[in-house]
Order: C-alpha cells, then structure tokens, then sequence
C-alpha cells in the first residue's frame, strides 16, 4: 500500500539531510509517495510566506508529515514555522524519545526516557503587549482543557510502550494557580492508570536532577516552556540535538520532525548528520503501523555506528552521502 506523506525539506541542511532520509526509509522497504512542499526562509523566498497555506492543505489531507529543520530568525522576522505549524493543527503533544546511541560520544549511558511536552498553551500563546513603553507584559495561559488532553495522551502513550512511571514537571510551589491546575489535572488523569506510577518534580530540581542521575526517570509531562527546555536538555544527556528524534502529535494529524537547527553555516557541504531525522522518520514508520520496515532502519542505524561509520560532528569522518550508503548497504545486506 502506497502512503503519500508531506514532505517539507526546510532550510539549511534540510534538503541534504531530507534526501538521505528518503533514501533510507525506501530501502527499508516504506511504500511512500512525496508531496514536497517548502516552508521558513524558502517558502518566504518563493511564496512571500514563511507557511503557505498549501502546506496546511497537504498535511491535512495526507495526516502525515516528514519535516526537515527550517530556521526561525530571532528577535525579528517572521514568526517561528514550527510554532504556527502546531497552533494551526492542533498537534498539541510533542513527544522526543531520548535514548543512547552506539558509539556516540555523550555524558551518559543507560539513559531512556521520553519527554511529553503540551504544545498549544502557556507562555507559547503568545499573547503579549507592552504596557507602557520599556514594559512588555506576556500571559501564560492554562486550561483544564490542554492539561487533560496532553495527560490523557502520556500516560496512554506510557501503557501502550510499556513505560511504568511518570513525573509531572512543574513550579506549582510559586505559580500555584497555572502550574497548580496543570499538576491538578495529571493527577486526575493518572488515578485511570493504576499500573503506572505518577509523580511530580519542580522544574529546576528536575534540571539538576537529569544532569546528575538521568537514568532514574522514565516520562516526563510538561507545560510548554518547561517541556521545550527539558526535551534540548535531555538531548544533550546523549550527544545533542543531532541525534534524538521529534514528533508533533494531534488527535488525527502528526508531522514528524528534525528538532535541531538548519546550519547554514555548513548547508551544501556535504558534511551534515541526519540522524535526528531518520530516527523521526522511524517514529512515523511506527506511527503507520510499519513496524518492521522500521525495525530495519533502526537495526541498520545501530550497526553503521557501532561499527565506526559517523558524521563528522559525532567524531567520525563519514560524509552525508558515505553515512547513507552505510545505512542502505546495511539494510539490503540484512
């Protein structure tokens, strides 16, 4: 059965590491069919609009897409893709699994755990204005409505995986309302899952406590803000963003994404890593119930690394195209 996906290039290293991936995902047997679209500074450059709508249309349509990095600019600018992409389909839950890889160079090892982060409310609404000039005001909105769902989603989401604890993630000992209602509703959502144990840490403990002892947490459910900081610090708790995967998740639609930046600075290269996508990719393979053909890429990835074939920026000499003949070498010899 033929799948037709989204698939957005971004910017940067986006369309180098978009093509590997593709690669890969073929060879391992997916049955895809490509709808490309642009979006961020390309989209801008060809269209006027950092996100036309004819991207929205196609992700509605197929419910499935394959997202390379695309660049925000900061302080100005258009406003984040990524952001508007969310708001506009309500993909309110952001899941970043993080896991060791063989062979990649990191603090840590042993370390498992997933990061569930709400994606549609808090201080990423948005809403700001300035009270008077040199003051800026920005709310922080939580609802009983967001908070249940993204729970109801993690701990569905721990049962289905096997997962058997869970800590909510929060700063309800100062923001006792906000927070306070976000840990409220985790804890009602969690008194339906008996079999797996809930929890709950204040944000900047948590922090300390992921740089000492990360392997001690299992999944983690965040506010918005929270869940963007934690999920770049967990990523470095196993060698970066390079190399940890992303999934933007709503009730009928999900865009699976790299969650690094676009590095301009080494696009046309040669030289970029597409790990992070790849593994994304391997997510929406599971998303679409290829299980196995997902194995394969996962199976495929372990061995290229273990074997010593790497990127330059995970201590290897491999180019983007050497990193994905390994990869599909592996795969067809397998």
């Amino acid at each position: 059965m033929t799948r037709t996906i989204t698939l957005i290039e971004g910017d940067g290293i986006g369309p180098e590491v978009t093509a590997a991936v593709v690669r890969v995902l073929e060879a391992a047997g997916g049955d895809f069919e490509w709808e490309r679209h642009s979006a961020g500074t390309t989209a801008m450059e060809t269209h006027g609009v950092p996100l036309p709508a004819a991207v929205l249309d196609s992700i509605v349509r197929n419910k499935v897409a394959l997202k390379g990095p695309v660049t925000t600019p900061v302080g100005g600018g258009f406003r984040s893709v990524n952001v508007e992409l969310r708001k506009a389909l309500d993909l309110f839950a952001a899941l970043r699994p993080v896991r060791n890889l063989p062979n990649v160079p990191s603090r840590f090892q042993g370390v498992d755990l997933v990061v569930v982060r709400e994606n549609t409310e808090g201080l990423y609404s948005g809403i700001e204005h300035e009270v008077v000039d040199g003051v800026v005001e920005s709310l922080k909105v939580i609802t009983r409505v967001a908070s249940t769902r993204i729970a109801r989603f993690a701990f569905d989401y721990a049962r289905a995986h096997g997962r058997r604890r869970m800590t909510v993630v929060h700063k309800a000992n100062i923001m006792k309302l906000s927070d306070g209602l976000f840990l409220e509703c985790c804890r009602q959502v969690g008194s339906d899952y008996p079999d797996v144990e809930l929890d709950d840490r204040i944000i900047d403990a948590l922090c300390m406590q992921l740089v000492l002892r990360p392997e001690q947490y299992d999944v983690l459910i965040l506010e918005n803000l929270y869940g963007d900081i934690v999920s770049d610090l967990a990523a470095g708790l196993v060698g970066g963003l390079g190399v940890t995967p992303g999934a933007n998740l709503g009730h009928e639609l999900a865009v699976f994404e790299a969650v690094h930046g676009s590095a301009p600075d080494i696009a046309g290269r040669g030289i970029a890593n597409p790990c992070a996508l790849l593994q994304s990719g391997v997510l929406m393979m599971e998303h679409l119930g290829l299980r196995e053909e997902a194995g394969r890429v996962r199976r495929a990835l372990h061995a290229v690394l273990a074997g010593g074939t790497r990127t330059a920026d995970l201590g290897g000499t491999a180019s983007t195209s050497e990193f994905t003949d390994a990869l599909v070498g592996e795969i067809e010899s397998g």
